[in-house]
């Protein structure tokens, strides 16, 4: 069901914890599953340098918490908001259909993250919304 990735993600899990005096803060979560994301950003010059996340949830909900940490580490401002629920799925070499909403999760928690640093520094957010809806939840998302 899931790949090696997945499950080496979940009982490893990279980035574990908070930066404190972090430079950007997004937090996700879908009532319907009760997974729940947050992570944590450091910027230097446009640059994403360090990344942590606290995740309640499933196995999939942790493995794309600790997949997205590594994902953008070392990645602009602009490369971060590049960065779909897809591509994080991918990262994993994959995610059965019913546990695809886990990627969104995290991907919607890093370009809130990126928003929450462009507002702190006096620039426009440009992420999109997040898509979740209770009521699509438990349908197979793809990326948007």
């Amino acid at each position: 069901m899931y790949s090696e990735k997945v499950m080496d993600h979940f009982s490893n899990p990279r980035n574990v914890g908070e930066i404190e005096d972090a430079d950007g803060v997004g937090q996700v979560g879908n009532p319907v599953c009760g997974d729940v994301m947050k992570l944590t950003i450091k910027v230097e010059k446009d640059q994403i340098t360090d990344a942590k996340f606290k995740t309640f949830g499933c196995g999939a909900a942790v493995a794309t918490s600790s997949i997205i940490t590594e994902i953008v580490k070392g990645k602009t401002i602009d490369e971060a908001l590049e960065i779909s629920n897809a591509a994080v799925a991918e990262a994993l070499d994959g995610l059965p259909p019913q546990k695809m909403h886990c990627s969104n999760l995290a991907a919607d928690a890093l370009h809130l993250a990126v928003d929450d640093y462009l507002v702190k520094n006096g620039m426009e957010p440009r992420a999109e919304k997040p898509s979740h809806d209770d009521e699509d939840h438990d349908k197979e998302q793809v990326d948007q």
